[in-house]
């Protein structure tokens, strides 16, 4: 009997980590599977977007506002559903709408498709200027546009029609190419 007495404390904490071990499996939680797939869906995904952009200065460089945009992690790019951008520089306004858009990894370049239509405002020196297209490329910070497409140009009563173009606002610069029409009504004195 007095053997039995001193086997307690042994059964007691056999007991203990029996339950302690029980007890820890009951409760781990697993890692998740890793899969080796590439995600291939948006990582991130905003409705009724508002972008904006500022000058070093603190003044407002560009608003871009989109029904939707998604970003792909696979190959960075984002993606906009309905970009509207509205570009200040030195006192002109400059807007761009497109059905979508893709921006390229660090947004150096940004490709418009789906009736394109741009609008630069009128200023003292020169009537609205309008672009029609169904695709555009630009590369903002260059300040550089390019188009592949039949693009449609409006500055005044002048219309001119070609098959692409490429402008450097820098440089103030607008080349038009392939089968350029130019409409130019007299000027009324």
């Amino acid at each position: 009997m007095q053997t039995a007495y001193r086997l307690y404390p042994l059964i007691a904490l056999t007991v203990l980590a029996g339950a302690s071990l029980w007890l820890d499996r009951v409760t781990r939680v697993d890692d998740a599977p890793t899969s080796s797939e590439p995600q291939t869906g948006p990582d991130f995904a905003a409705s009724g977007t508002r972008i904006i952009g500022y000058a070093r200065d603190g003044s407002e460089r560009y608003e871009l506002l989109a029904d939707r945009l998604e970003h792909f992690p696979a190959d960075d790019t984002t993606h906009l559903t309905r970009p509207r951008l509205t570009v200040y520089q030195g006192g002109s306004v400059f807007n761009v709408s497109a059905e979508r858009g893709k921006v390229s990894p660090g947004g150096e370049q940004v490709d418009l498709a789906g009736d394109v239509r741009a609008r630069r405002d009128p200023t003292a020196a020169a009537p609205a200027l309008t672009l029609v297209s169904e695709a555009l490329t630009v590369w903002p910070d260059p300040q550089r546009a390019r188009g592949d497409r039949p693009v449609e140009l409006t500055q005044g009563r002048t219309v001119a029609n070609a098959l692409g173009m490429q402008a450097d606002n820098l440089f103030g610069t607008l080349n038009l190419t392939g089968q350029v029409r130019v409409h130019m009504p007299r000027r009324q004195d």
